[in-house]
């Protein structure tokens, strides 16, 4: 098991304590000191994102197809994979599917005024503002897709002449740490739009697809193993 194989579980289990301690934060918060932990929470929560994307860096630039193959990762996961991890996009419709839920499981309190703060209450100008995000996420998202594209059409070039190897392998990790740098951009935007309690959802939700993927697909290669 490789140094980021192993960095990977731990950080995977320690991303689950924090799930569950976001679970656990009272919602709404009532007082001063509960919005306190929850601030806290996030930015918890966002360190080891930061931790995460710090770490995989090193280990991409030490053998960047390592990092593309991600061993760590179930078949369902590099199934999923954009650029060695989460498409951007994703967290725009985990927020979109999680605000269904909530909008089905209150709509007669809704009906009846009440709110509760949570996703369903979003603005008019966090919606604007989260349309803009959305946009500007795509765009960025297509332009990095374009770059790997075109990175990928070399690689005649680099088999048939062998040419300057390393300096593709560099432009390799420089597309990985671009598509990086958009997926904690994206967070990062996403968390600032929102209250403090509708960040605390959102990254609960976040977390329990990730889980969800992680164990269907841990499972599915057991029974496939199996024969």
């Amino acid at each position: 098991m490789s140094g980021f194989h192993q960095f990977h579980e731990a950080w995977h289990e320690q991303l689950r304590e924090i799930a569950q301690q976001l679970k656990k934060s009272p919602r709404p918060a009532t007082n001063q000191e509960q919005h306190e932990l929850h601030t806290q929470l996030i930015q918890k929560f966002t360190s080891h994102y930061y931790e995460y994307y710090r770490v995989k860096s090193m280990a991409a630039k030490n053998d960047i197809l390592h990092i593309f193959t991600a061993p760590w990762s179930n078949s369902l996961e590099r199934s999923l994979y954009w650029i060695a991890g989460w498409r951007p996009t994703t967290a725009f419709h985990i927020f979109y599917t999680e605000s269904s839920i909530l909008f089905e499981s209150q709509i007669v309190d809704i009906l009846r005024g009440f709110r509760n703060g949570d996703l369903v209450d979003l603005s008019p100008n966090q919606l604007s503002r989260f349309s803009e995000l959305q946009y500007e996420t795509v765009q960025q998202e297509n332009a990095i897709t374009e770059q790997l594209s075109d990175w990928q059409d070399s690689a005649n070039d680099m088999i048939g002449t062998m040419g300057d190897v390393d300096r593709k392998m560099e432009r390799l990790v420089e597309i990985l740490e671009k598509a990086d740098q958009l997926r904690m951009k994206t967070i990062e935007n996403l968390l600032q739009l929102l209250t403090a309690q509708q960040a605390v959802e959102f990254l609960i939700a976040a977390a329990h697809l990730l889980f969800g993927i992680r164990g269907w697909g841990v499972n599915h290669d057991r029974q496939r193993a199996k024969g």
